[in-house]
C-alpha cells in the first residue's frame, strides 16, 4: 500500500470540522485562518517505540496519546485547541495499525474541536510527533513565570498513577483498568487551563513529575517552594506503595501524568471548589510559594523529607 493510499484512507479529514480551517490535508501547506484577537500557541511532542511506548502498545490508545501530551501543554498556557499536525514515521505499511491509530487520535480530536490539516507519512522505525496549535486571548495567556510568595500551589487529578502502571508493565505484573487508562490515554486538562486564565499567577503541565516540573515555574519566577506531601492527592493503589516503600518519588517524581500544577493568589483560595466543577476535574492545594528558593517537601510530622527528586531527562547521565 503507497503513503498517498494511507494517507488518503486514514490520515484526511480526520478530526473536527472547523471554518477558519481553509486548507489542510492533501497540499503542500494548510491554511488557516487566525483571528486578530487571538494569540497563536504552538508545541510539538515526539514518541519513540521503547523510549516513550512499549512497542507493542495498543495503536488506538498511542493515537488518544499523541495527541493529549500536546492538548496538555495547550491546557498550561490556557490556549484552546484548534489545529494540528502529524508526522508518523513507521516501519511498513500496516494499514490495520494505522485505522486503529487513527481512530484513537481522531476521537480526542473530536471532543476537543481539533482538526488534523497536514504532517507526513515515512518509512522507518516507529516513532510520532505531533505539533498542536492553539489560540488563546491577546494577553490573557498562562506562563511559567509570575509565582510570588504566598501563592498556594495548586494540582489537578491524582500524581503518580502513570508512574506505578509503568512499574507494572516494566515488571511483568497485570494493570488494573484505571491505571492502564492513566498511563495510555491521559486526560488532557483543556477546560482547566480556560478557568484559570485571569486567576492563575503561573501553571505548567506535569510530563515529568511535580518535582522537575514544578522546579520550573519556580526557576521562571525567581522564588521557591513547600509541599505538604500529606496534601498530595494519591489513588488508593499510588498511596499504598508510598506507605510500603516510605518512599514519595513516585507522586514526586513520575512522569505522564499530565495534570497541571499552577499557583494561585491566596484572595482566590475560595474560588477552589467552583473552579474544579467548572473545568470537570478535582482541584488540590499541595503547597505554598515562598520567598526564600529552592523545593523543600513536608511531612505530616512537619519535618523536611530529603529523598532524591528529579524528573524525566532524555540526555541525563547515570553513574560515574
Amino acid at each position: 500500500m503507497s503513503e498517498f493510499k494511507l494517507i488518503a484512507d486514514h490520515l484526511t479529514g480526520l478530526g473536527a470540522a472547523r471554518p477558519d480551517v481553509l486548507l489542510d490535508v492533501g497540499d503542500d501547506c494548510a491554511l488557516l485562518d487566525v483571528p486578530q484577537d487571538r494569540e497563536l500557541a504552538l508545541s510539538i511532542d515526539t514518541l519513540v517505540a521503547g523510549v516513550h511506548f512499549l512497542p507493542d502498545a495498543d495503536p488506538e490508545g498511542l493515537g488518544h496519546k499523541a495527541l493529549a501530551v500536546g492538548l496538555s501543554d495547550l491546557a498550561a498556557v490556557g490556549a484552546e485547541p484548534a489545529w494540528a499536525t502529524l508526522a508518523l514515521t513507521l516501519p511498513e505499511a500496516d494499514a490495520h495499525w494505522l485505522s486503529r491509530f487513527a481512530r484513537g487520535f481522531a476521537t480526542l480530536a473530536q471532543q476537543e474541536d481539533v482538526r488534523l490539516v497536514g504532517g507526513d507519512l515515512t518509512h522507518g522505525p516507529l516513532a510520532i510527533s505531533v505539533q498542536v496549535h492553539g489560540l488563546v486571548p491577546r494577553g490573557h495567556a498562562l506562563r511559567r513565570a509570575g509565582a510570588k510568595p504566598g501563592d498556594l500551589v495548586c494540582v489537578s487529578g491524582a500524581l503518580g498513577d502513570a508512574g506505578l502502571a509503568l512499574e507494572h508493565l516494566q515488571q511483568g505484573e497485570p494493570l488494573g483498568d484505571y491505571l492502564r487508562q492513566r498511563l495510555e490515554r491521559p486526560t488532557p486538562r483543556v477546560a482547566l487551563g480556560e478557568v484559570l486564565r485571569g486567576v492563575a499567577s503561573a501553571a505548567i503541565d506535569l510530563s515529568d513529575g511535580l518535582a522537575a516540573d514544578l522546579g520550573h515555574i519556580l526557576a521562571a519566577s525567581g522564588c521557591g517552594a513547600r509541599i505538604e506531601l500529606d496534601r498530595l492527592p494519591l489513588a488508593d493503589q499510588v498511596a499504598g506503595a508510598v506507605a510500603a516503600r516510605n518512599d514519595w518519588r513516585l507522586p514526586l517524581c513520575s512522569g505522564d501524568d499530565y495534570e497541571l500544577c499552577f499557583t494561585l493568589p491566596p484572595e482566590h483560595h475560595a474560588e477552589l471548589k467552583v473552579m474544579a466543577a467548572a473545568a470537570g476535574c478535582p482541584l488540590t492545594q499541595v503547597g505554598e510559594i515562598e520567598a526564600r528558593t529552592g523545593l523543600r517537601f513536608v511531612g505530616a510530622d512537619g519535618h523536611l523529607w530529603h529523598g532524591e527528586v528529579g524528573g524525566y531527562d532524555h540526555f541525563a547521565i547515570t553513574g560515574s
